[in-house]
């Protein structure tokens, strides 16, 4: 049986779907060592990410323009992992939808520290603000909730309040920087002084619902 090889015109389009298929496999080993080599330290060089990614400095350049661009890459795979847990969570109470939410970033963040480590930096903080745009859309739902039902605190407008509890968290993140795997606790409680629970209140909330802590 005799075998036809393959004409130019038939062998073009077979070696450019398999460029486009190891510049996407790049791409992806890039920015999966990126997410790692930058959870260990947020200031690695594009050389220590191109190397843990087994590929050139000069491969790196062929995805991203440079540093920040990688970098914003990073932010919005994180965003969009903080966001989906801030749709998805939900409670008829604003107190426990609220304590979830926080319990359930703060273990996410503690997942794909890169992301968070970023977002801590002051360097990037308007590139995670609109990164964040659905998170933080969420959080000012479930204060104006909070503060109409009565469960939270009613002496600052709900937008204020909103921008506390961000901020607070924000700050507690920076503060504990992703050291421990257990500090979701101290998160909740932080937020939750913040949405005016006393610490009494705070502890008959979680003891109702130990699913909270427990990782539902």
């Amino acid at each position: 049986m005799t075998r036809t090889a393959a004409s130019p015109a038939s062998a073009a389009p077979a070696r450019a779907t398999g460029r486009r298929r190891d510049a996407t496999a790049n791409r992806a080993a890039l920015l999966a060592a990126a997410q790692r080599v930058l959870a260990g330290d947020p200031h690695a060089s594009l050389d220590a990410i191109a190397q843990s990614a087994g590929l050139s400095r000069r491969a790196l350049y062929g995805h991203f323009s440079d540093r920040e661009e990688l970098l914003r890459e990073v932010i919005a795979i994180g965003a969009g992992r903080f966001n989906a847990i801030a749709e998805e969570t939900s409670d008829p109470d604003p107190r426990v939808a609220l304590a979830h939410m926080a319990a359930r970033l703060w273990r996410e963040a503690y997942a794909v520290r890169a992301s968070a480590n970023i977002a801590l930096d002051d360097a990037h903080v308007a590139e995670t603000v609109r990164a964040l745009a659905p998170l933080r859309r969420r959080v000012r739902e479930l204060t104006r909730e909070g503060v109409a039902s009565g469960a939270f605190r009613g002496d600052v407008p709900p937008e204020l309040l909103a921008f506390l509890i961000e901020e607070t968290a924000r700050a507690t993140l920076r503060e504990l920087r992703l050291t421990t795997q257990h500090a979701d606790a101290a998160v909740v409680r932080v937020v939750l002084s913040i949405a005016g629970l006393s610490w009494q209140e705070q502890v008959a909330l979680l003891d109702a619902h130990p699913e909270i802590l427990a990782g539902d």
